[in-house]
């Protein structure tokens, strides 16, 4: 209850011990109305103080949750662990944790003499290719006039072969480490190559400085794209049934802070030794707030149905059971107005989004029945302090 409803109960309250102290002496001989367990009455003035207000049995769409705990994750497609193939020493670098990052922007400058070699033996092997092509195209023509011996044009063939499959290699070798063949002159040889982002996003490791000698299975740098986070779940076993691919989640972060929304994109197929099963879900919108490592709380909304329901505050606990109020019919005592109140057993079931499901005893009447929506706690309290009310 909160402190409004708090207020609002204890001002009734003293609105109904004043209401029989007002009372004049000669009224206690009179007889005194015997009400019935299950009703309760307000006169007008008390009706005012209670701030009642009338609804009724509502079809809502109602979501049944699974809770479970996770961590905020990017797939592998959005983190990207750095290294140079070949090797080298870091020349430059102006990145930290943090710093974003474009696709293709340069992450390095890395030297190392072996891109020197792997460049002259491209441009050689390149040179010797071209006149091991002419010499194949001229004895391929001899060959068919019958000038040239097959055991020599065989010779020639396998040598035009041979270089061409070592100029590929080394073209690929040199695309590896990000030197462009079809560019690479005998004039611009160079010792350094750039060390470019696959992916954009922030620098989320960095390995290097200036001057450190990193080996191809060194990791430099690690860039995470934070735009694409997802959300790994631990779910107990005797949930995992309850939950497929396509449904919504709302999760927030251990404080309890803002929600956001994701969508269940992959569930886990095997339990773990724990009884626990993974599943994956993709958040829809990131306000810059979410990151990776983040813990989480979630509610899976496993169903969606119509259900009849009530705001939750129109349902009250009293000894163990859950009641609702409803209007019963508006009297007349010594010429003062009065409104009775029936207290009606319910049972709870679902709640979501302020609203809990109600299962009604059988003949309630749906479309007639005025259901008190606000207030109910006031009835309750003229329910407990019936005693006073009597002033007997």
């Amino acid at each position: 209850m909160n402190k409004f409803k708090i207020l609002t109960v204890f001002a009734f309250s003293v609105i109904l011990l004043s209401s029989c102290g007002d009372k004049p002496k000669e009224t206690e001989a009179k007889e005194v109305e015997v009400l019935p367990e299950n009703i309760v009455e307000l006169s007008a003035d008390q009706f005012k103080v209670a701030g009642i207000v009338y609804g009724s049995i509502e079809q809502k769409t109602l979501s049944n949750t699974v809770k479970a705990n996770g961590i905020i994750t990017v797939s592998p497609q959005n983190l990207a662990s750095i290294c140079a193939p070949l090797g080298g020493f870091i020349r430059n670098t102006d990145l930290v944790v943090g710093s974003p990052v474009r696709k293709g922007q340069t992450l390095a400058i890395i030297e190392n003499p072996e891109f020197i070699e792997l460049q002259q033996n491209y441009l050689e092997a390149k040179s010797k290719l071209e006149f091991a092509e002419g010499e194949y195209n001229r004895h391929k023509e001899l060959f068919k006039d019958d000038v040239y011996s097959a055991q020599n044009f065989q010779e020639v063939t396998s040598n035009y072969k041979s270089l061409k499959t070592q100029v590929n290699a080394l073209a690929q070798k040199l695309e590896l480490i990000g030197i462009n063949p079809s560019k690479l002159q005998e004039d611009n040889i160079s010792r350094n190559v750039s060390l470019p982002s696959p992916i954009s996003g922030y620098v989320k490791v960095v390995n290097v400085n200036i001057g450190k000698f990193v080996a191809p299975t060194d990791v430099i740098f690690e860039i995470v794209n934070t735009d694409r986070l997802t959300i790994e779940l631990t779910l107990f076993e005797k949930d995992i049934n309850k939950v497929n691919i396509g449904q919504k989640l709302r999760f927030s972060m251990l404080d309890g802070g803002s929600q956001y929304s994701a969508t269940i994109t992959h569930v886990g197929r095997s339990i773990d030794a724990d009884k626990t099963v993974k599943v994956y879900a993709s958040i829809g919108e990131n306000s810059g707030s979410i990151l990776p490592g983040m813990y989480v709380n979630s509610w899976i909304e496993t169903s969606s149905n119509p259900l009849a329901a009530l705001p939750t505050e129109a349902i009250i606990q009293f000894d163990e059971k859950e009641y609702i109020f409803v209007f019963e019919k508006d009297k007349e005592e010594n010429g003062k107005p009065f409104t009775e109140f029936k207290m009606v057993e319910v049972k709870k079931g679902l709640s979501d989004g302020g609203y809990t499901e109600v299962v009604l005893p059988k003949g309630f009447d749906l479309v007639n029945t005025k259901v008190v929506v606000k207030g109910a706690y006031s009835l309750m309290a003229a329910k407990k302090n019936a005693g006073e009310m009597s002033c007997g």
